[in-house]
């Protein structure tokens, strides 16, 4: 559960959204966030210690990766409450179906 207290951040959150596509030196990470390039380190370390990312080094630069098995661990934590979404998001289905019914189209002005 040290992920789910990890992305409970919202810089830490965008920062895994980054890595999803890859592998991203730190500093290019830094210049996607208003705050000091410290406060992205700090964050990438509160990852890394919970196992989110992997970091190695290629001379000078540090380079950041997404470690998903804390995601996948998350994913089967949350799984028997899945089933909320879905009822609620059927629901929504339907909703938005019915409005399509009801709206008038072009063709009948």
């Amino acid at each position: 559960m040290e992920a789910l207290a990890a992305l409970a951040d919202p810089t830490r959150r965008e920062i895994v959204a980054l890595l999803a596509g890859g592998e991203v030196a730190a500093g290019e990470l830094a210049a996607h966030f208003p705050v000091s390039r410290p406060a992205v380190s700090r964050h990438l370390r509160v990852l890394r210690e919970a196992g989110l990312v992997r970091v190695r080094a290629e001379g000078q630069r540090r380079l950041y990766v997404l470690d998903p098995r804390p995601l996948s661990d998350l994913d089967a934590w949350l799984a028997p409450y899945r089933w909320l979404w879905a009822q609620r998001l059927d629901a929504l289905d339907t909703e938005i179906a019915r409005g399509r019914r009801a709206r008038p189209t072009g063709e009948d002005r």
